[in-house]
């Protein structure tokens, strides 16, 4: 159920970037997701379709990018994607590990028509 405060979010700052652009229309939303953002794109688009309605942003598409997850091992150095069983470093056996990728949620850009 986080996913309707975050779409709130979204709503909100699309809104505030339309309305200083002068925006007749928000066309399109570009999001990028990481797979443990812990977000379910279609929770977002569920919402969203409900919470844009009665505002330029009704009808806009949604897209959304997904970004795999990537480990930096903190002993060896070493940069892998876990796999869904282990997050272990499969050069060292290290469990001293930094997520440098996957863990991400922004919007990337979103297309207004003036």
């Amino acid at each position: 159920m986080h996913e309707l405060p975050v779409t709130e979010s979204i709503l909100k700052i699309t809104l505030r970037h339309a309305e200083t652009h002068k925006a007749r229309r928000v066309t399109d939303i570009y999001l990028v997701l990481g797979d443990w953002s812990s977000m379910v794109d279609d929770s977002i688009q569920f919402h969203w379709d409900i919470l844009s309605e009665n505002t330029i942003a009704h009808k806009a598409t949604l897209h959304f990018e997904r970004i795999p997850v990537e480990l930096f091992c903190i002993d060896c150095t070493h940069i892998y994607t876990p796999t869904d069983k282990e997050l272990v470093c499969p050069k060292c056996e290290s469990t001293k590990v930094r997520v440098t990728k996957g863990d991400e949620f922004n919007i990337d850009s979103i297309e207004i028509e003036t």
